[in-house]
């Protein structure tokens, strides 16, 4: 609902909405000549060609990106002439790009734009999102694939229940929730037992090393100063964070009371 009104599709219900300085349910030809969007779907016309799709949506904006360079910027020179029902879903989707793009917008939403992608369409659509701010453009993107937010997002918005619940750049959101995790092989010969006093929860499985650090930088410094005045080596070790998933489900279960 909230993204419906505010590239126009739906009045709002209450307060005020203001997109690129218009009102998106009475902006007219105006506020729709500075956006695009990439639906779920679209109704696109499956006995047109790639570039007669191109050509003719295009003609509806003030400014009209070239077709060529639009069919090479979605990868797709190889199906220019070929009709949209010959494609594939990944395909498809990426001539739903290009003709969100075809007006030149200032603004672009792409509502969930690889629902339904096998995971190599995913990444090639990742990759050519990332190349779309090369050219300046704003882009709002929803999406339920949390670790699509994590690669994409410069911003992230979490709603829970229609309420913006948090809001920031990933490292910001994952500041406060949850401990980083360093992990190593033990070396050989040694037990926890012979490992530095650690401000943290220390997990032993095996030969892997779990440690738990709400001050990871003090502790890896600890821990690998250890290691080096007993001439040992840390097989294997890393420091991760909280992945996006982490810090969603943490902040949604706080909103929910726990419950």
């Amino acid at each position: 609902m909230l993204f419906r009104s505010l590239e126009g599709y739906r009045a709002r219900s209450s307060g005020s909405v203001d997109v690129l300085g218009f009102d998106p349910w009475d902006g007219g030809t105006r506020f729709r000549d500075r956006i695009g969007i990439v639906l779920q779907e679209s109704g696109l016309e499956s006995a047109m060609t790639v570039g007669e799709a191109l050509a003719l949506y295009g003609g509806i904006y003030s400014k009209q990106r070239n077709t060529r360079d639009l069919i090479e910027l979605v990868g797709l020179e190889d199906k220019a002439g070929a009709r949209v029902k010959t494609l594939s879903g990944g395909q498809r989707r990426r001539v739903d790009l290009a003709l969100a793009l075809v007006g030149d917008p200032d603004l672009l939403f792409l509502d969930e734009p690889t629902t339904g992608f096998d995971p190599s369409a995913r990444r090639r659509a990742w990759d050519l999102i990332k190349d779309l701010t090369s050219l300046g453009k704003t882009i709002i993107l929803t999406t339920h694939y949390l670790d699509e937010a994590q690669y994409l997002a410069d911003r992230i918005a979490v709603l829970s229940a229609g309420k913006i619940v948090a809001e920031g750049t990933p490292e910001e959101l994952g500041a406060n929730v949850g401990e980083s995790t360093i992990t190593f092989l033990l070396p050989t010969g040694l037990g926890p037992g012979d490992l530095p006093r650690l401000g943290s929860t220390v997990d032993v499985q095996g030969a892997k090393v779990s440690i738990s650090s709400s001050d990871p930088t003090r502790d890896l410094h600890l821990l690998t100063g250890w290691a080096v005045e007993q001439n040992l080596s840390l097989d294997q070790i890393q420091v991760s964070r909280p992945s996006l998933e982490d810090v969603y489900l943490e902040i949604v279960d706080d909103e929910s009371g726990g419950q």
